[in-house]
Parts: C-alpha cells; structure tokens; sequence
C-alpha cells in the first residue's frame, strides 16, 4: 500500500467532515452550528486526525480514556474475545463476565457484593434508582442541582444542570444545593462552614420531602462536568449519616469520577464513606467497548433473593466489554495506573495550575485532584463574573492551535488527561494552556 500523503489526509479530513455534516445528529447541539473536531487515531495520551496533526488530549475524550488510547492489552484482549465469542445473553453464565465483575469488586469495601452491568453511565443510573425504589417501597430522590447523571428517563431528570429542564417526564426528583465554596448558596467563608450548612440544607430538603417518602440520596462522589466539586472534609460522611437516620439508600455515582480519576480507584475511597449502591461505566475499560453497572451492597442485592428484580438489558455483561474490563483492570493494576494519576495530580497538574491561577488574571479558581480538575475562568476576580462563552471559545481555539484538546464546560476549562499522562505531557499541557491564556487575555 502506497504511503499515504499530506493531501490524501486532508482529503479524508474533509471526508469526514462532510460525512458527519450531512448524516450525524450530534448531541446536546443546535445542529446548524455543529464544528466536527476530527479524530483519525490515537496512542496514549496524544490523538491525531488523517493529515497528520497531534494533540495532547486534555480532554480524554469524555473524562474517560484513563487508560489512553489503544492500550496493546486492553486491544489485544478485545481481539482475542471477538475469536472466541462475540455476543451471549445476559442470562447465561459466561467466564468472561464472572472475572469482569470479580477484578471490580477486588477494589470496593466488602459490603459491595454484587454487579449489575449495563450498556453505560445512564442506565446504570436508571436501574440504581430502580432498585432503590424496590428495596425502600420508597418514591422519591434527591439529588443536586449541579450534577449531570445522564440522558435517559429518570437519570436526566435526577440531574440538576439545565438539561434536566426539556426532559422533566420522570416522576419523584427533588434537588438540593450541594457545596461549592468558591461560589457557595450557603454564605459560607471556610470550607468547614460550607459543609455544615450543606448538610442542613440536603437534611431539611429531606425532611420537607417527607423522609419516608425518600428512596435514594444519589450524588456524584466528585461532580464532573458541573466543574469537579471536590467535596469538603466531612461532606459525604455527613451524607451517609442522614442517609442513614432516615433508612435512605445512598447512591454515588461513580461514572466519571471512578476507576483512577481522582488517584484513587474510586473517589469515595478518599472521604471515609461506603455506599449501598455505586453506578459506574466510562473508566471501567476506557470506553473501549461501551459498558457501565451498578454496585450492589449485600443488603439491598438480598432484597431480590426471591424476589424478580424487574430489570434486563440484552447487553449486560456483553462479553467484549467484559473482556476490555478485564484487560483494562489488570493493565491498570500492573502498571500503577492509578498511582501515576495520584502523583501527577499531587507533583505536577496541582502545584502547576496554582502557579498559573496566581499569575492569569482569567482564572478564578483551580481546583481537582488526580487527573481531575477545573480551572473557572471569571472576567473579574473580585466579583466572580463567570467567563462569557466568547472567552472559552477562543481559548479553546487557541489550545487546538498549538496542539491541546481541552474539555470545556460553561465557563471552565476542565484539565482531565488520561491517568497514563506522563509528568512531561502534563507540563507540556499547562504551559500551552498557559499561553492560550496569554493571548485571550491580551486580545480582550
């Protein structure tokens, strides 16, 4: 085969470009403005489109490739199942499966027992609150307004962010203000005070729900594309008690923070709280092959022991996946993965963007942990004002321009590198955002 040439990969470029212009209904867009952002390969940290360009992903894609891209093992063992069995029903046992959820459960507190795997993120969200709801013989649940749970019936309901709004065909979602110091609802000036008050707050929601009237609590351990608000010392223990009290299930939501994000394997690892039921997807095997599930704690799974559990996907435990969770979890085990997101977050992406925030008079706030983070852009630091979409826009020009692919969200550049990145990538990420920064500033 002949090599290809600059101009055969603008060719397909433009192909590509037309193809999804003409044929491909994008989400959460007004199509008429939809801009495609091409992406031909990738390997590691770093992707590419058909002419040839790279671009250090800062985005992970969806906050999800922690392994990187086109990890051998994870290719390997996908490769190998497809030669061995494509495609079986739920129903069956399958080995594959077993050792999938076996390497998941490896890494929770033993109280989690039990998988229910679905397709994704969303729908492990809609069977959490199912089984909540049949366990308690309860209706309602309270979630926050800033959390984004997915897009399907009750998950997009039970999320808080202005999605939620075209999409209210669910019944039972109540919201509560959750902490966000930086911008609290609360008039909070310390983080302990934040805290406190934000458990009162979630505690009188409850109460003014009619407590037994509430199934689930369901939260995301570290709330992502709401702007990856690290809850404060004491919060999701807090959680847990009045969960507790008042014979609640507590769900955390695990889809984007789990499996490495936060230098942990899960994030609920880092705030002293177990949970009854954990929804996760995403990181689980890096999107590979798409995959996501419920934890199940003893307790609730014993609810169904005689009992049918009125739920099924034709998907579940779809042997592809579970050969990509395999793979993955074993790669990440054997290579440190989730050690080398902790120490990039504590050695570079933490002190790196602290430095940044105290020289860019754009940034507001940093704030994260592990290859998790945020960087609010305000227009003035002493009233907060959030950075219009103008400013994000060209700063999210000017990161593609010198080979950067950040993830925005609303007035936030969220820095979420694959758990793989290396110190070096990471540093070469900050200063081109960095510069991005410089150059928006000085246009402005």
């Amino acid at each position: 085969m002949a090599a290809r040439t600059a101009a055969d990969g603008l060719t397909l470029d433009a192909e590509a470009i037309a193809l999804d212009r003409a044929h491909v209904f994008h989400s959460w867009s007004a199509q008429a403005h939809v801009a495609p952002f091409v992406v031909a390969g990738g390997s590691g940290s770093t992707v590419w489109d058909h002419a040839g360009h790279r671009y250090l992903d800062f985005s992970s894609q969806l906050v999800n490739t922690n392994i990187g891209h086109q990890h051998p093992r994870v290719v390997d063992a996908i490769r190998e199942q497809a030669s061995v069995l494509a495609t079986v029903a739920p129903a069956t046992a399958n080995l594959t499966r077993g050792r999938a959820a076996e390497a998941i459960l490896a890494h929770v507190p033993d109280a989690l027992t039990k998988v229910f795997f679905t397709n994704a993120g969303a729908d492990a969200v809609e069977n959490a609150i199912r089984l909540a709801r049949l366990h308690t013989g309860r209706d309602k649940v309270v979630s926050h307004y800033r959390s984004y749970h997915g897009n399907t019936g009750a998950a997009v309901v039970a999320t808080g962010d202005w999605r939620r709004v075209p999409n209210e065909y669910a019944r039972g979602h109540v919201h509560a203000f959750g902490p966000y110091l930086y911008r609290t609802e609360f008039w909070a000036t310390t983080p302990q005070e934040e805290c406190a008050r934000a458990l009162h707050h979630l505690e009188r929601v409850v109460q003014s729900e009619g407590a037994d009237s509430v199934a689930a609590i369901l939260l995301e351990t570290v709330p992502g594309t709401a702007g990856v608000l690290v809850p404060p010392d004491g919060y999701l223990a807090g959680v847990r008690e009045i969960a507790d009290r008042y014979g609640i299930v507590l769900v955390l939501d695990e889809v984007m923070a789990g499996f490495g994000r936060t230098g942990s394997w899960f994030a609920f690892d880092q705030h002293d709280v177990v949970p009854d039921l954990v929804t996760f997807a995403k990181g689980v095997n890096s999107g590979y092959v798409p995959a996501g599930g419920v934890l199940i704690s003893s307790r609730i799974a014993a609810t169904f022991d005689e009992r049918v559990f009125p739920g099924g996907l034709t998907y579940s435990g779809h042997p592809l996946a579970m050969a990509a969770i395999v793979a993955t979890i074993g790669a990440m085990e054997d290579e440190g993965v989730v050690e080398n997101a902790a120490a990039i977050g504590r050695d570079v992406l933490g002190p790196g963007l602290a430095e940044l925030a105290s020289r860019q008079p754009l940034v507001g706030e940093v704030r994260g942990t592990g290859v998790f983070w945020a960087v609010e852009l305000v227009t003035d630091r002493d009233t907060r004002t959030p950075a219009p979409a103008s400013v994000v826009g060209a700063l999210k020009a000017a990161c593609l321009a010198r080979g950067l692919l950040p993830f925005v969200a609303e007035n936030r550049v969220h820095v979420v590198p694959p758990c793989v990145v290396t110190p070096d990538e990471a540093r070469r990420g900050l200063a081109v955002l960095d510069e991005a920064l410089t150059e928006v500033t000085a246009t402005r």
